[in-house]
């Protein structure tokens, strides 16, 4: 799979849509009324608070987003990076280019310059990525559906991921940057993940930091190779 990135191409990352962070239904409103206007979308992950293509109980909570999202697929581009809380989505996005965590990064071009995108949480260490592999396994999420008797795993899920507190700046995200560019060859790279929405230059390198849609009311869109937040 290959990104070429137009401009007013718009980046959403982190919304962590749930019963109480609604700012994702707003944004998709937005765009099947027209207010918002884009032909190109990319989702950087964690779009949802907790979804998997084997959770029934999620699927049905977040039934309106998915039906949004998959009427705007029939006439926008749209890539969705899965991250740390929405994977497995392909069944559930049958026209929208889905990458799993382990096809990521994903490479592209925008105009002379060369892209890489992750949600971010790769290149972690490989107790993580063994931890990602048991979670994302479709047997065990379709065994954990089977036994979730009136509902009481997701139920407790749920309210687990209600309670947190998910918006705060990180100290020093500079150097963890420098760490993560390493990992990465393209011009510019961009991800999600950290909720900071920040943007450094390392010698020829651009590293871009989606924020929070949940925590910040931003998404971003790309014009003349600026990245531009724009309010909800």
């Amino acid at each position: 799979m290959f990104l070429k990135l137009q401009d007013n191409a718009i980046f959403v990352a982190d919304s962590h849509y749930n019963l109480k962070n609604k700012e994702f239904l707003v944004f998709l409103e937005q765009l099947d009324s027209k207010k918002i206007e884009c032909s190109q979308l990319i989702l950087m992950g964690d779009n949802f608070d907790f979804l998997s293509g084997e959770s029934k109980y999620f699927i049905k909570q977040n039934e309106i987003l998915i039906q949004l999202l998959n009427k705007l697929s029939l006439n926008i581009e749209i890539f969705y990076l899965e991250g740390n809380h929405d994977y497995n989505l392909q069944k559930l996005f049958p026209h929208i280019q889905v990458l799993k965590r382990e096809e990521q990064p994903l490479l592209g071009k925008y105009k002379d310059k060369t892209l890489a995108l992750s949600h971010g949480d790769n290149f972690i260490n490989w107790q993580y990525d063994l931890y990602c592999s048991v979670i994302r396994n479709p047997i065990l999420l379709k065994f954990l559906n089977m036994i979730d008797f009136g509902n009481f795993i997701s139920k407790k899920i749920d309210s687990s991921l209600l309670g947190k507190n998910i918006c705060h700046k990180m100290k020093d995200f500079n150097l963890l940057v420098k760490k993560r560019i390493n990992n990465y060859k393209s011009d510019i790279i961009i991800e999600g993940h950290y909720h900071q929405g920040s943007t450094f230059e390392f010698k020829d390198k651009k590293y871009v930091n989606i924020p929070s849609l949940c925590c910040d009311k931003k998404y971003i869109k790309i014009i003349n190779y600026e990245f531009i937040g724009v309010n909800i």
